[in-house]
C-alpha cells in the first residue's frame, strides 16, 4: 500500500509504526514536529500524492480560491506544510466527512497554528503523530539491543558494553538527531544550526503569532534557554536574561508568551512533574523543567564547541541530559507512555519517570558514568522506590541508571546500568 512516493536513503523512524497505525484508524493524519526534523519525508514514506504548500506563492494562491481542489489525488494525499495555508484545514476536514473512510489525508506542520479552533475541529476526525529529531537508535549509533518495552514489561536485560566515548557523544550533542545534518562534523552542524535558530528568532515566531516581533529578544531568550537546560529555570530569570541593559525590563508574562510559542514551534518542550502518591508528607515539586527538543541546539544559541563542551563536564552532563530525554520521548511514544520527572522538597530528584497506559512505570536515573555518579544514580532511585506509596501507584517495573559509556551490568537491589548506546524502543 506504502512506499511509492518514499525519498531515496529514508531512514525508518520509531513513529512509523504510530503513523501507519493512524492512517488505519482515522480520515486524517497530523504529522507535527520542528522544522527539519523529517516530517515530509516520513509522510511521502506513507502518501500516494502529494501538494507542497510551501511550494511557492501560487499554491497558496489557489487555497485561497478553491481550497477543495487541491484535495483531488491519490490517497493517502499529502498536504505539507499545510499550517502556511490554514484554510485548507476546514474543506480537508469536510472531505473526510464525505468520503467517511480512514487514510485520506496526511499533513505535515512545523508549527500549530495559535487559533484554537483551527487545531481542535478536527475531533474525531484527525490523529496526531509527534515526530521529533532523530534518536540514537534511529540515526544508527545505538544498537537497541535494551528495549523501553522490555523494561516496563519487567524482563531481564543484558546491556552489554558501548562502543562510544565521550569524545563521540559530545560530538553527538554538537550534531543533533537532525536527518540533514547526519554526515556532518559538529562544526558544519552547528554553523547550520546557528542560522536555524536565527531564522527561528528573525521569522517564525512573528509569522507562528507571536508577541511583538523582538528578534533581539527572542534570540537572547534562546541564549538564557541554552544556559538553562535541563532545568527549572523560572520565567523572571529568563525575563532577565531577556531583558539585557534595555531600560525598560521585560516582564515575566512576555517570557511566557514567548516560551509558549516557541512551543507551538516545537523548539522548545517541558517536561512535566510526576505527582504520585507517597508514603511521606514531602511536598512534591510541580513546576516544568525546560528543554531544547534537540541538546544541538543549546550548544548553538550558546555559540560554544566540542572542545569547551569537553572541558566542562557539569555543563555537558545537562546537555547529556537533554539527549537521553529526546531518546526516551521517542520511544516512551511508541510505547504509549507518559515521560515526567520527580522532585520533592526533601532534595529527592530523579531525572525521569515513564508511565505506560497500561499503569506500569519506571524510574530513570542520567549520568555520564563513573562509580561515583552510578552509585549517586542508584541511591535516588532506590531513595525514590522507598519513598512512593507503591500500594497505590504499584512496584516499579524497573530502575535504571542511563550512562554515557562504560558496561551495562545488572547492580545492587536490581538497577540496571544502561549504557545509552545500548537503548532502543
Amino acid at each position: 500500500m506504502y512506499g511509492a512516493l518514499t525519498p531515496r536513503g529514508y531512514l525508518p523512524r520509531v513513529a512509523d509504526g504510530e503513523v501507519e497505525f493512524a492512517l488505519s484508524a482515522a480520515p486524517a493524519v497530523v504529522i507535527e514536529g520542528p522544522r527539519a526534523s523529517g516530517k515530509t519525508w516520513t509522510a511521502l514514506r506513507f502518501a500516494a500524492s502529494a501538494v507542497r504548500l510551501d511550494d511557492s506563492d501560487d499554491i497558496r494562491l489557489a487555497v485561497s480560491l478553491d481550497p477543495a481542489a487541491l484535495l483531488d489525488g491519490d490517497t493517502p494525499r499529502l498536504l505539507d506544510e499545510w499550517q502556511l495555508a490554514p484554510r485548507i484545514w476546514n474543506p480537508m476536514r469536510h472531505a473526510c466527512d464525505r468520503r467517511a473512510r480512514p487514510g485520506q489525508f496526511i499533513l505535515t506542520g512545523s508549527a500549530d497554528p495559535p487559533d484554537d479552533v483551527t487545531r481542535h475541529s478536527g475531533a474525531g476526525r484527525v490523529l496526531r503523530v509527534r515526530l521529533r529529531p532523530m534518536s540514537l537508535f534511529e540515526s544508527g549509533e545505538s544498537s537497541g539491543t535494551v528495549s523501553l518495552s522490555q523494561l516496563l514489561d519487567g524482563e531481564q536485560i543484558a546491556a552489554g558494553g558501548s562502543e562510544l566515548q565521550l569524545a563521540d557523544l559530545v560530538d553527538l550533542v554538537c550534531r543533533g538527531g537532525w536527518p540533514w545534518l547526519l554526515g556532518a562534523s559538529p562544526r558544519v552542524a552547528q554553523a547550520r544550526l546557528r542560522g536555524y535558530l536565527g531564522e527561528i528568532a528573525r521569522t517564525d515566531v512573528a509569522r507562528s503569532g507571536g508577541p511583538a516581533h523582538d528578534p533581539e529578544g527572542v534570540s537572547r531568550l534562546l541564549v538564557s534557554l541554552g544556559r538553562n537546560e535541563s532545568t527549572n529555570v523560572s520565567y523572571k530569570t529568563l525575563a532577565g536574561d531577556m531583558s539585557g541593559s534595555r531600560d525598560t525590563p521585560v516582564h515575566p508574562r512576555t517570557v511566557k508568551r514567548y516560551i509558549d510559542t516557541l512551543s507551538r514551534l516545537f523548539v522548545v518542550e517541558g517536561l512535566p512533574a510526576w505527582t504520585p502518591h507517597l508514603r511521606s508528607r514531602a511536598q512534591l515539586r510541580r513546576s516544568e523543567k525546560r528543554y531544547f527538543v534537540d541538546p544541538s541546539l543549546a550548544v548553538a544559541a550558546l555559540r560554544t564547541a566540542p572542545s569547551r563542551l569537553r572541558a566542562d563536564l557539569g555543563f555537558f552532563g545537562l546537555l547529556f541530559e537533554s539527549l537521553v530525554i529526546r531518546d526516551l520521548r521517542v520511544y516512551a511514544q511508541t510505547n504509549d507512555c507518559r515521560v515526567s520527572y520527580f522532585r520533592d522538597g526533601a532534595s529527592l530528584e530523579v531525572d525521569a519517570v515513564i508511565e505506560r497506559g497500561d499503569g506500569e512505570w519506571m524510574a530513570v536515573e542520567i549520568k555520564l558514568g563513573g562509580e561515583k555518579l552510578i552509585e549517586q544514580g542508584v541511591n535516588s532511585l532506590l531513595r525514590l522506590r522507598r519513598r512512593v506509596d507503591t500500594e497505590r501507584v504499584g512496584e516499579p517495573s524497573a530502575l535504571v541508571v542511563i550512562t554515557a559509556t562504560g558496561y551495562g551490568f545488572n547492580h545492587r537491589e536490581g538497577v540496571h546500568v544502561v549504557p545509552v548506546s545500548t537503548l532502543g524502543p
